[in-house]
């Protein structure tokens, strides 16, 4: 009998995270590079996909995707053209690839997504899973945060990623559309917030991006009492000292006030007797997690609302794919059946969705 083995993914903007019931475990850049030319191809030894840091690292030679930003995985109204959809379906094939099934086995997987995330972004995930998995659950990312810790139980869940800030109220049971809320400022936009500030302040300075969220992952802070930020970055070739204290505070910042508004909403729309226990059970998830004092910060912008109470969890990198690979485990069997894919149709080309 085949083996049946159980997955959680994280599909992220910037990370992709999976943890599967074998014990495996990973995050990887959401990067797929694909050579430029022939000698792009034979630099990289005749492989024809790269994936994650290794893309990043080689993107003079390759064709970068980073397939999720602005993909319709993240985005409202977008339809992703067919070199996106290429590049989503090549990195889950990856991702799930490197957890070594037997090449018989089953593989049910839950698929973390945006809280509000659109028809047509579900679509996408379906699509690509049904060239590597047998059968696939579409759920709400922060939902699946709260569900992997156990806190279902009239609790606030933030869930912060590159593209995306998701909320989402657990109440004890599956959380409907009322229950969830998205919005945009998250750690793509932080990362052109400090590029903006950086250049308005220091116009003769040189950098690119990729530095920028460098500089961003090694200082995020709203604290109001955070470490200078000395960095050194080129002006005219020159290596050049610059103090970047207030512009990383004040990037990094802009993604309180739209949390606080989210959260308010979500607490005002709750049972009246539940407001303030939820107020005081906020679970704050995801890489913007990290960001030094955030949890203190929006308790403080919720103070004019009656106050709050911020937790962090732990291990934010794998609280994604922790979480849906316990929702892949506690489901009933027959709700598999519901959802499943046809590897062998979409492998020829065809439609994978079974209805």
């Amino acid at each position: 009998m085949a083996e049946t083995i159980f997955v959680g993914i994280d599909l992220g903007t910037s990370r992709t995270s999976i943890t599967a019931s074998n014990g495996f475990r990973k995050t990887v850049w959401s990067y797929v590079g694909y050579p430029k030319d022939h000698v792009a191809l034979k630099r990289l030894g005749g492989r024809e996909i790269i994936y994650g840091q290794e893309a990043l690292e080689n993107r003079m030679s390759v064709h970068l995707y980073r397939p999720l930003a602005g993909a319709s995985v993240k985005q409202q109204g977008v339809v992703d053209p067919e070199p996106v959809k290429k590049a989503i379906r090549d990195l889950l094939e990856y991702v799930v690839r490197e957890i070594n099934a037997p090449a018989d086995a089953v593989i049910y997987a839950v698929i973390g997504a945006p809280a509000q995330a659109s028809v047509a972004g579900k679509a996408t995930i379906l699509e690509a899973a049904a060239n590597c998995i047998d059968s696939v659950i579409v759920c709400s990312e922060p939902f699946a945060v709260a569900y992997g810790l156990d806190f279902l139980d009239d609790t606030l869940v933030i869930d912060i990623g590159a593209g995306t800030t998701d909320l989402c109220r657990v109440h004890g049971s599956m959380p409907s559309a009322e229950d969830q809320r998205t919005h945009y400022v998250a750690g793509d936009s932080i990362d052109q917030s400090l590029s903006k500030l950086i250049q308005d302040k220091f116009p003769e300075v040189q950098f690119s991006i990729n530095m920028v969220r460098a500089i961003k992952e090694r200082h995020a802070s709203v604290s109001p009492k955070m470490d200078e930020v000395e960095e050194v970055l080129p002006v005219g070739g020159k290596p050049t000292n610059f103090n970047l204290t207030e512009q990383v505070y004040s990037a990094c910042y802009t993604i309180v006030p739209p949390t606080v508004q989210a959260l308010q909403d979500l607490i005002a729309t709750y049972d009246p007797e539940f407001q303030a226990k939820m107020r005081n059970n906020i679970l704050l998830g995801g890489g913007g997690s990290q960001i030094r004092g955030l949890g203190r910060a929006i308790e403080k912008g919720l103070s004019e609302y009656g106050g709050g109470k911020v937790t962090l969890v732990e291990e934010p990198q794998f609280a994604g794919s922790n979480g849906a690979l316990k929702i892949a485990l506690d489901m009933p069997t027959e709700f598999w059946a519901e959802f499943r894919t046809n590897r062998e149709l979409a492998s020829q080309g065809m439609s994978g969705l079974v209805s």
